[in-house]
């Protein structure tokens, strides 16, 4: 793997979280901020590494609520500090429009936090002390960017990119054509040919042994493959999003988890995508079987919870 500057630094944070980066150069910088419950970690390990120095960027690479959740926390601890997101945005932070942000219609929670700065595509913006190229990256979220630097090749990929597989096309789930918009991202990463890339989760990976050539491959077919049987991404969605919320709450009495469920718009898409032939609860059930039988949840007395 190709080695980061110095001053830039890696946070990985497993699933519910993702990875963040923080440039402690000059005017450091944080870059996506991971999920609320992790917040708290998110700030101290941020002061950890500036050692006093006051932040005075925050950016993001799209604001689902795994990558923006700790922006509030770090806003408090850093008042003063610029907090950029992508121009599309830009108004609905400002109204805090939890549905516009997706926050309501995926059952997830974010605490409200505010912008001022726009990361506009086709445009540089100076964070941390390098200057980063913004590009957009519709995909798994429409209004996504990239961020590249390149003097040393780095791109801070969010969701765009994975070394393992891609995340959940949500524009599909909305009625929208995001299978090929993901399939123009994966080209323009293939464009810039970065050096490095720093995925929303999972370790960085860089050109060595063919990985990033490797990883474009297998995210291209697994789009090619949605695209072709749409009702496979939607049960994929389903599991996702039902696995993400029991990682957040870790257990739950079994009616509050089926009311859940229950009020999670997505979650109502996605069965009409799936199988609008089966009712409701049969659905469910046929989406739940596997997480069970896997192991990613668990049934303990009357409660559900997350198998880790």
């Amino acid at each position: 793997m190709s080695a980061l500057p110095p001053s830039m630094h890696v946070l990985e944070r497993g699933w519910l979280s993702c990875n963040t980066l923080v440039c402690t150069g000059e005017a450091p910088c944080v870059i996506d901020t991971g999920h609320v419950k992790h917040a708290a970690d998110a700030v101290e390990r941020v002061a950890g590494l500036l050692q006093g120095r006051p932040l005075a960027d925050i950016a993001h690479t799209h604001l689902h609520s795994d990558h923006c959740g700790g922006t509030a926390a770090l806003q408090a601890a850093h008042p003063g500090t610029r907090t950029w997101v992508p121009e599309p945005s830009l108004p609905h932070v400002q109204a805090w429009d939890e549905d516009a942000l997706t926050f309501g219609d995926t059952g997830q929670r974010c605490d409200r936090f505010t912008a001022a700065h726009a990361l506009a595509p086709g445009q540089s913006v100076v964070l941390g002390g390098f200057s980063w190229d913004v590009h957009a990256a519709p995909g798994h979220d429409a209004l996504a960017v990239l961020l590249f630097e390149p003097r040393h090749g780095v791109l801070m990929a969010g969701d765009a990119m994975w070394e393992n597989g891609v995340g959940v096309i949500f524009p599909h789930i909305d009625g929208s054509d995001g299978f090929e918009p993901f399939a123009d991202t994966l080209a323009l990463i293939e464009r810039l040919d970065p050096a490095l890339i720093i995925p929303g989760h999972g370790a960085p990976f860089g050109r060595a042994g063919g990985a990033i050539h490797a990883a474009l491959e297998r995210a291209r077919q697994r789009i090619d493959y949605f695209s072709a049987h749409p009702a496979q991404h939607a049960l994929y969605a389903a599991k996702v999003l039902i696995k993400y919320q029991m990682m957040d709450v870790e257990r739950m009495p079994r009616p509050a988890f089926m009311d859940w469920l229950a009020r999670a718009p997505a979650l109502h898409l996605l069965h009409q995508q799936h199988r609008p032939d089966l009712g409701w609860d049969d659905w469910l059930a046929q989406v739940l079987a596997p997480l069970f039988d896997k192991g990613a949840l668990k049934a303990e007395g009357a409660e559900v919870v997350d198998g880790g």
